[in-house]
C-alpha cells in the first residue's frame, strides 16, 4: 500500500462516521429479516425451515465475500472496493425486495452478503491505515459498537417498516447506499499497493466450497434427531467435503504468491491464540439465539415478551463497546480479553444456574453482554492490525471474520444439538455451562497473548 501520513482528528472522524455507517447497515440486515419471516413464509408460500436459509444464504456469502473483498482491497486500494461492496449490497437488496420467487429473494440475500462480507474487514483496515497505534482501539470500538446497535434497531425497524411490506425492509438500504457511495468518493482517502500478484482464484474457490459446505451440511443437522441426520446423506457428506477443503485450503494457501487466506500470518504465536479465541467466542455467541426460548421456559413467557429479553444484551453491548475501545488504547488488548472472558465466564454460569429469576436472568444478560462484546468489540481486530504488515491489512481482519463466523455455524448446531438432547430446563442449564468451560479455553489462551508494550512495538514496526 502507499505511504501514506497520518491524518488529523477532523478528517479521521469524517471517515469513522462514513464506515460506522457502512458498517451499521450490513450489520443491520441480519437480524432485521426477523420479525418479516412469518410475512415471508407466507408471501412465498414456504416452511420455517425454508426461510431460515433467509440468515444462512446471508451468512455463507458474507464468509465467502469478506476474504475476497479484503484481499481486492489490498491490491486495488480501499476506497474502490468499499465502495463497490456498498453497490452490491445495494444490488442484492433491491433484488431481495422485488423477488417475485423465494429462489431470487435468496439470490438477492446473497449477493447483499457477498457484499456486506466485504464492508467490514475494509472498514477496519480503513482504520489502521488512518488512525495512529494509540487512537485506533477507540475507533475500532466505535466500530464494534455497530453490532450491540443494530441487534436493537434490526428488530425495532423490522416491526415499523413491516406494516408497509416486507419489501421495506431492504427498500430502505438503496437511498442509504446511495448516499454512502457519494460521500464516499469525496471523504475517503485513495490508496493503492504498487505492484499487483496473480490472483489466488484457485484458493477462493476451493474457501468458497468449503464455507458452502459446511453451512449446508450443519443446516441439515436436526437437533432433535441428531445421530439419524448426521448420518444422512444430507449432512455427512458436505462436512467431510468441508474437511478435505480446509485441509486442501491450507496446503494450497502455504505455496501461493499472494494468497487470499494469509496463512503466513500463523507463524505469529499471536495470531495462533487470536485463531482459537475468535472460534470460541463465535461459538459463545450464538449461544445469544436461544436466550429467547429458554426465557419462554424458564420464565414462562410468551414469545413476544421472550424475544424482548434480548433487549438488555444487546443494548449492554451497544453501550460497552465505545468504552472498550477507550479502554484497549490504556489496558492493551491482553488484560481487556482476560477481563472480558472471565466476565462471560460468570455469566453463562449464572444463566445455567439462576434461570428461574427474572432479574439474576437479566443479569446474567449483561455480563455476556459485557463479556461478549468485550472480546469481539474490538480487541482481536486490534490484535490484526497489530500483527498485519501494512499491505495485508484487511486480509488479517477478513482472517478474524472468518474464525468468528466458522465458530458461530458450530456453535449454532451443537448447541441446539445440546438443547434438543435433554428435557426441558436440563439441555439448556448443560448448554450454558458448556460455553462457560468454552470460555475458561479462551481464558487460558488469552492469557499468552503479548502485553501492551509489546503489542505497540509490533504495531509500531507494521505502521506505515
Amino acid at each position: 500500500m502507499s505511504e501514506k501520513k497520518v491524518m488529523g482528528a477532523k478528517e479521521r472522524n469524517k471517515i469513522l462516521i462514513l464506515l460506522f455507517i457502512g458498517v451499521f447497515m450490513g450489520a443491520l440486515d441480519i437480524g432485521i429479516v426477523g420479525p418479516a419471516l412469518p410475512s415471508m413464509e407466507s408471501f412465498f408460500n414456504i416452511n420455517t425451515r425454508a426461510s431460515s436459509w433467509t440468515f444462512g444464504i446471508y451468512i455463507l456469502f458474507f464468509m465467502i465475500g469478506t476474504p475476497l473483498m479484503a484481499k481486492l482491497s489490498d491490491i486495488y486500494g480501499r476506497r474502490s472496493i468499499y465502495i463497490m461492496d456498498i453497490i452490491l449490497f445495494a444490488i442484492g437488496s433491491a433484488i431481495t425486495a422485488f423477488s417475485f420467487s423465494f429462489e431470487m429473494l435468496l439470490l438477492g440475500r446473497a449477493i447483499q452478503g457477498f457484499g456486506a462480507g466485504g464492508i467490514f474487514p475494509v472498514a477496519s483496515a480503513f482504520i489502521g491505515d488512518t488512525f495512529p497505534p494509540e487512537k485506533r482501539g477507540g475507533a475500532l470500538g466505535i466500530i464494534g459498537s455497530v453490532f450491540g446497535f443494530s441487534g436493537v434497531m434490526g428488530p425495532i425497524l423490522g416491526g415499523i417498516l413491516l406494516k408497509y411490506g416486507w419489501q421495506w425492509l431492504f427498500i430502505i438500504n438503496l437511498p442509504v447506499a446511495f448516499i454512502l457511495v457519494v460521500l464516499s468518493i469525496y471523504i475517503l482517502p485513495v490508496t493503492r499497493r504498487k505492484w499487483v500478484p496473480e490472483f489466488d482464484w484457485k484458493g477462493t474457490v476451493i474457501l468458497s466450497v468449503f464455507v458452502t459446505s459446511l453451512g449446508y451440511g450443519l443446516n441439515q443437522i436436526q437437533t432433535n434427531n441428531f445421530f439419524a441426520s448426521f448420518f444422512s446423506l444430507k449432512v455427512w457428506p458436505f462436512l467431510l467435503i468441508s474437511i478435505f477443503m480446509i485441509l486442501s485450503l491450507w496446503k494450497i494457501e502455504k505455496r501461493a504468491k499472494d494468497p487470499i487466506i494469509k496463512v503466513n500470518l500463523l507463524s505469529s504465536k499471536e495470531v495462533k491464540l487470536t485463531t482459537g479465541i475468535a472460534i470460541g467466542t463465535g461459538l459463545a455467541q450464538s449461544a445469544i439465539i436461544f436466550i429467547p426460548s429458554y426465557a419462554m421456559i424458564a420464565l414462562g413467557l410468551s414469545t413476544s415478551n421472550a424475544s424482548l429479553m434480548l433487549i438488555p444484551l444487546v443494548l449492554t453491548m451497544a453501550i460497552s463497546a465505545p468504552v472498550v475501545g477507550q479502554l484497549l488504547d490504556r489496558l492493551g488488548s491482553k488484560i481487556i480479553v482476560m477481563g472480558g472472558t472471565f466476565i462471560l465466564i460468570i455469566g453463562m454460569i449464572v444463566i445455567s444456574f439462576s434461570a428461574n429469576n427474572t432479574y439474576l436472568f437479566i443479569i446474567s444478560e449483561l455480563l455476556v453482554g459485557i463479556g461478549l462484546i468485550t472480546i469481539l468489540g474490538s480487541p482481536l481486530r486490534y490484535i490484526m492490525l497489530s500483527e498485519s504488515p501494512a499491505n495485508d491489512r484487511a486480509s488479517g481482519q477478513a482472517f478474524i471474520n472468518i474464525n468468528v463466523s466458522t465458530g458461530q455455524l458450530i456453535g449454532g448446531t451443537f448447541i441446539g444439538t445440546i438443547i434438543a438432547s435433554q428435557t426441558g430446563l436440563y439441555g439448556f442449564k448443560t448448554a450454558y455451562l458448556l460455553i462457560a468451560i468454552v470460555g475458561i479455553v479462551i481464558l487460558t489462551l488469552a492469557m499468552g497473548l503479548k502485553n501492551k508494550k509489546d503489542s505497540l512495538k509490533t504495531m509500531q514496526r507494521n505502521f506505515s
